[in-house]
């Protein structure tokens, strides 16, 4: 045998006998999990509390969002209108299911406030539409869990409860579509990490209080030798502290030697409270909401306040009532029919204090940009029973250039000042005579 035919034989039988430190019924480069478990790197102490729609809506933060934005968008009048917004208001069948009732078990109010809820909570809200013929005759609001999307021949087909629905039957609205406009995103699967940072605060702080204040501590001094005794001492401790709670007592015995010292860092050394309310505006972020609708007053001042609200109308409100409104016209009256529309009212969410609104509604009728009656329809007045109210009016000062009737200060006729021979000119030059 030559040397080199040694050495290769050699590292071969080394490379055969190599074994492994591993239990073969237990292979920890199979499960990597459970290597990552005993080296303490999955310790759910350390992680974040998993976050699902029943536990964000355990948040106030989230739960005051969702309701508010589901409630308000629920409340809008939403009115049907033949040949466009300027067209007469409908006051039929389609009317009623808008606005009063979808269907014999649902209120318009009830039927939409689930709808926003499903789409600002899950990510959409899903409602079938049932015809008799072409007319929609009642809607009929989908369960989101238990409805999926696929997408066949370039159509959309919604499959709920082993029925199939085409896409132009469904009213659709999501919160943020995906590129494939099939998925869709949801808001508190998107700002997971901000709402479990809440629910982490929250459980700290429940914690924190249930345990009367008293942080996690550790034991200092001469410790007992053995595992049991070791046990033993600190259920002698724990037992000292709890006697101390119901007792009331300000202080408890320790053995000598020994001292209790905290471990880990206090709520007001971590700025519990400064955290909290900054989560509050995190979750405000996640809808666009103000923070005052959060009930977050704590930048707030008498003029910020206001412009808040205007923020929602114009930037929250109204965009989703456009989305909402764009849907319903495509699924209910079809693509290229333009002779009915519905539309929300705003009117109402942009009234602000009675005086402000008082002096706008004035100041619109003395300029001629609305008529008396339209006026006190805003305010759900009747209107004016003489006639006179159906008429546009505009203040006398206001008129045409070039069409003023030459009038003196008191309504005669024009002053001259360069008069000589008249009255008052007379009685000047024989004042000074």
């Amino acid at each position: 045998m030559s040397p080199d035919d040694y050495i290769h034989r050699s590292a071969a039988q080394r490379a055969s006998e190599v074994r492994s430190i591993e239990d073969p019924t237990h292979r920890l480069s199979e499960n990597p999990e459970a290597l990552l478990a005993m080296l303490g790197a999955l310790d759910s102490r350390s992680a974040l509390p998993p976050v699902s729609i029943d536990a964000a809506l355990g948040v106030p933060a989230v739960m005051c969002a969702v309701g508010f934005l589901s409630r308000a968008l629920a409340s809008l009048p939403l009115q049907a209108f033949r040949g466009g917004d300027g067209g007469e208001k409908l006051d039929d069948g389609l009317a009623m299911l808008l606005n009063e009732a979808p269907n014999e078990e649902t209120s318009s109010f009830e039927w939409r406030r689930h709808m926003w809820q499903q789409v600002f909570t899950g990510g959409r809200g899903m409602s079938w539409i049932e015809r008799a013929g072409a007319r929609p005759v009642a809607i009929w609001p989908l369960d989101p869990k238990e409805t999926s999307i696929q997408r066949r021949n370039g159509r959309k087909i919604f499959i709920s409860e082993g029925r199939e629905y085409p896409a132009r039957d469904i009213i659709d609205v999501s919160f943020m579509p995906k590129s494939d406009l099939v998925g869709h995103y949801s808001p508190i699967f998107l700002a997971r990490k901000a709402i479990s940072l809440a629910i982490a605060m929250n459980d700290f702080a429940g914690s924190f209080f249930a345990s009367g204040g008293v942080p996690p501590l550790a034991l200092e001094g001469p410790l007992p030798q053995g595992v049991d005794a070791f046990k033993r001492a600190q259920a002698d401790i724990q037992r000292a502290i709890d006697h101390a709670k119901k007792a009331n007592a300000p202080f408890f015995g320790m053995p000598p030697g020994h001292a209790l010292k905290p471990i880990g860092i206090e709520p007001a050394n971590g700025q519990m409270i400064e955290q909290r309310l900054f989560q509050i505006q995190e979750i405000a972020r996640i809808w666009g909401l103000p923070p005052v609708f959060l009930q977050d007053l704590s930048k707030g001042t008498f003029s910020n306040t206001e412009q808040q609200d205007l923020q929602l109308v114009k930037h929250v409100v109204g965009q989703w009532a456009k989305a909402f409104e764009d849907e319903l016209n495509l699924k209910l009256f079809g693509q290229r029919r333009r002779s009915r529309k519905a539309k929300h009212n705003l009117d109402g969410m942009q009234r602000g204090a009675f005086k402000d609104r008082i002096e706008g509604i004035a100041r619109a009728i003395q300029t001629g940009q609305m008529t008396p009656n339209e006026a006190r329809a805003l305010e759900n007045r009747p209107p004016d029973p003489s006639g006179a109210g159906a008429k546009l009016y505009i203040q006398g000062a206001t008129v045409v250039l070039g069409t003023s009737p030459g009038q003196g200060h008191n309504g005669g006729p024009p002053l001259n000042d360069n008069q000589e021979d008249g009255g008052d000119a007379d009685t000047d030059d024989k004042t000074e005579e």
